[in-house]
């Protein structure tokens, strides 16, 4: 059974689903990043030169080729299920789990790399917080659809409770 996590961009799909896949001894999947090497350039390049709908259709048919592979833990996008009714083909093909966090801690952890990320270059402290604020009102109705929510802190790892969950869930 694939292991999705969804949640908006900072929180910490990547870093976790690194760690809940080492624990599970599963691979783990990047999403973003097995877009950049089917597109051969970088997520900023594919919606700067295609636009954001070109990129969302190949991250839907991205994400519907994870079927193909060997069960694993996949780190989606943080748009990836509120387009092409992503969360109901994630909800019906395996796992998936909400990795929530406050407008504070997303905040914080995105404002080291915003320039990597398109959709938030250059925005100041302020414009950050407003944007992911209601970005995060919009999304909510997708990630609340999730089979499992966890929220966190700055502090804490997920992967135990992760963990604990996956293994309840395929009982």
């Amino acid at each position: 059974m694939n292991i999705y996590l969804i949640g908006f961009m900072g929180s910490g799909k990547s870093f976790t689903g690194q760690q809940l896949a080492a624990a599970l001894h599963l691979p783990f999947v990047d999403l973003d990043e097995r877009i950049e090497q089917t597109e051969k350039r970088s997520i900023a390049q594919v919606f700067e030169s295609e636009g954001e709908s070109y990129f969302r259709s190949i991250e839907a048919q991205l994400l519907r080729g994870t079927l193909a592979d060997d069960p694993a833990v996949i780190s989606c996008g943080g748009g990836t299920p509120c387009f092409h009714q992503n969360i109901d083909w994630i909800n019906a093909n395996g796992l998936s789990i909400y990795l929530k966090a406050s407008v504070t801690l997303l905040a914080k952890r995105l404002k080291k790399g915003q320039e990597h990320r398109p959709l938030i270059r250059g925005f100041n402290q302020g414009e950050l917080e407003a944007y992911i604020a209601e970005r995060l009102a919009q999304r909510e109705l997708y990630y609340s659809q999730a089979k499992i929510s966890l929220i966190q802190d700055d502090n804490q790892s997920l992967v135990p409770q992760l963990v604990e969950h996956v293994r309840l869930a395929s009982l």
